[in-house]
């Protein structure tokens, strides 16, 4: 009897623990689409609405690792509940940076201060959005669902991200090129793009940890990335 209650104990653990990071990952999701949407539109108080809700997702994550490390004292799992917990812990940090990513790009919002609004910037920015805000998305479906396929789907979708990101980085120095008076619009554009695509990074960081918590080990190929080596060479990391 006292095992049973154990393992019901323990079942109720991982599932406020799972229903925690969904709560995240809806927060997360919503920052990621409302800073773009902020910047797009110049919503200085979008924006602010973004930098104010991180407090809420640090809080979050705040809260996992508490109930985690709660749980591992209490319950003393064995390794396949413990890589669930574990799990729990590692995308709830991703989630947080996701979370970081979005805030830095609505404090961003109020420095556009320009009349300067390139349609085709935009889009690229919106449709790239739209991709990594899909992989984010996709990724917490698998984690909860343990859908390692699924996981592996938005793992091996990366190069895409990439691929119009360093598209964006060749158009904005044009602008750049084309009129100095573009060069600060363009260059807080450019750390926004970085940070999208850091984002995705992000994204393929919990499908990393889905296969880790279904296989029990580390995904050993290497990650697939398209070419950013001239974007990452002349936007530092902030």
């Amino acid at each position: 009897m006292g095992s049973e209650h154990t393992v019901k104990a323990f079942d109720s653990d991982l599932q406020e623990l799972t229903r925690l990071v969904a709560e995240m990952g809806g927060i997360a999701e919503r920052m990621i689409v409302d800073s773009v949407d902020a910047l797009i539109r110049r919503d200085v108080a979008l924006g602010q609405r973004v930098v104010t809700t991180d407090a809420d997702l640090d809080a979050l994550q705040k809260r996992i690792e508490e109930r985690a490390v709660l749980t591992i004292a209490r319950r003393q799992p064995m390794a396949v509940d413990l890589r669930e917990i574990v799990g729990a812990m590692r995308v709830a940090t991703d989630l947080e940076r996701i979370g970081d990513l979005a805030k830095n790009m609505g404090k961003r919002v109020a420095a556009l201060e320009t009349d300067f609004h390139p349609l085709k910037l935009f889009r690229g920015l919106e449709h790239m959005t739209d991709l990594v805000q899909q992989q984010v998305k996709s990724v917490l479906d698998a984690y909860a669902a343990h859908d390692l396929p699924a996981a592996m789907a938005v793992w091996k979708g990366d190069e895409e991200v990439d691929a119009i990101c360093t598209s964006l980085f060749r158009e904005l120095l044009t602008y750049m090129m084309e009129d100095p008076r573009n060069i600060s619009f363009c260059i807080h554009l450019m750390f926004c793009a970085k940070n999208i695509e850091r984002i995705g990074d992000h994204a393929t960081n919990i499908a990393e940890t889905v296969f880790y918590m279904i296989e029990g080990q580390a995904i050993t190929d290497k990650r697939p990335k398209g070419d950013m080596t001239t974007f990452a060479t002349t936007v530092p990391n902030t």
